[in-house]
This record gives C-alpha cells, structure tokens and sequence, in this order.
C-alpha cells in the first residue's frame, strides 16, 4: 500500500501572513490536525499544527491546560494572554520544513518518517500542487 492509497487529498491550507486566530478556527472547522502553509503561489512553505500550540510558552502566553485549541477563540478566562495571542502570525509559530514524502512511498515508509520526527501526519506536496 502506498502514500497515495490512504492520504487525503484535499487540505485546507493557510497562508504565513494570517492570523494565528485564523488558523485555529480554520483547524476546527476542518477537523484537521494541520494546516498546509502555502505562499502567494501556493508553494509550500511550511505546517502550523496542533503540536506547534502546544509550545504555547514560546509564544508568550500561558493557557490553561485541556483547552489550549479553544481558548484563544475566546471560551475560556485570560483576556490579556488572548491579546497577545490574537496579534501572532502563522509564520511565527509554523514549522518551517515539515516532513513530506512522494505519493509512491509505502505506508511502512511513512510511518517511519512519523516515527523518527515523533510527528502524526506527513504531507503529501503533489496533492497540494507544489
């Protein structure tokens, strides 16, 4: 079985410029756990996932634990870290070289790349058209 046989391909995606903010709705709105980041081109630039809020400290802001996707959005207490929150950019918190592989790698190939960087997802770029 390959890549191919079991990947999406269909993804939202996001530019570096958006809003944090914007990421995060757009993550809960697609039940994704990341989000493509593409330029102007939609060339692939990098990934904002869910792990990359979970270094929320990095950020400058500390929120409460359990509700860490929701809370930014507003559904919890904090009104100044959320301040701070809402003023990031995608491009401050993505990871710059997410891990891809070719559609023609075997699910064993995959899981081998999720497993050396301790990640959940890999991207496939042909079905992103970069």
């Amino acid at each position: 079985m390959k890549a191919a046989d079991v990947m999406r391909t269909w993804f939202a995606t996001v530019k570096p410029s958006a809003s944090l903010l914007d990421a995060i709705h757009l993550l809960l709105e697609t039940n994704q756990r990341g989000l493509p980041v593409v330029d102007g081109e939609g060339v692939l630039v990098g990934i904002i996932s869910e792990g990359d809020f979970l270094h929320r400290r990095k950020l400058g802001v500390d929120y409460p634990e359990g509700i860490w996707l929701e809370w930014p959005l507003g559904k919890d207490e904090g009104q100044l870290a959320r301040e701070r929150t809402s003023g990031l950019r995608v491009d401050a918190v993505m990871s710059r070289h997410p891990v891809c592989v070719d559609e023609s790698a075997t699910i064993e190939e995959v899981v081998k790349q999720m497993d050396i960087y301790q990640i959940s997802q890999v991207l496939v770029p042909t079905f992103l058209g970069t």
